[in-house]
């Protein structure tokens, strides 16, 4: 004689059984913890250059807000590439901080993204498509403040950062699908 299980998940088809272990999802009242939700962003926003760039370095923030890290991607490009609003919005900062031009546009909703060195083509308050260009990728051979500065890169590449509600998120995951793979089974229990 058989016995049966009186988990809650026991009770659940298999496919949706596996769904639950393979995601780690949390399902409320069974007592299971959740994995980091899902990284994705909808709509998904276009990539600031073209082609898909190579990603240089990644997203890698630091512990407290104070401490040194890596608040955005570096992605590969050429001089004076032009470089595109990955999604509709508007120019909220185009100009120099410290030793780089910047340009920022806000997505609304909080969102906010930078790109340096980029010498812009827009001015601030201008309205921005999604694909529209911002400016090109400054030279530090154009730009003499850039030749004495550190280079952030040790090739040419574009900053990219991405701020949500003041606080600095990974722009990957408004490009990529970042959510994990699911593998259901082929046939039933």
């Amino acid at each position: 004689m058989s016995q049966r299980s009186t988990h809650p998940i026991a009770a659940l088809p298999a496919v949706l059984r596996a769904t639950i272990l393979v995601v780690g999802i949390s399902v409320s009242g069974l007592g299971l913890t959740s994995a980091a939700p899902p990284t994705t962003h909808e709509p998904a926003w276009s990539w600031p250059l073209s082609p898909v760039p190579v990603v240089l370095r990644n997203f890698d923030p630091p512990a407290e807000r104070w401490l040194p890290g890596h608040r955005g991607v570096d992605l590969a490009a050429n001089d004076a590439a032009e470089v595109s609003s990955p999604a509709p919005g508007r120019v909220v900062f185009a100009g120099w901080v410290v030793d780089r031009p910047v340009v920022t546009v806000d997505h609304g909703g909080g969102v906010l993204s930078s790109f340096e060195p980029v010498s812009a083509v827009l001015d601030r308050g201008e309205a921005v498509r999604q694909g529209q260009t911002l400016g090109t990728l400054a030279s530090s051979l154009a730009h003499p403040t850039m030749q004495q500065s550190r280079s952030h890169c040790p090739a040419t590449c574009l900053h990219w950062g991405v701020r949500l509600d003041g606080e600095y998120v990974d722009p990957l995951t408004y490009v990529l699908d970042r959510r994990p793979s699911v593998l259901l089974p082929l046939h039933g229990p």
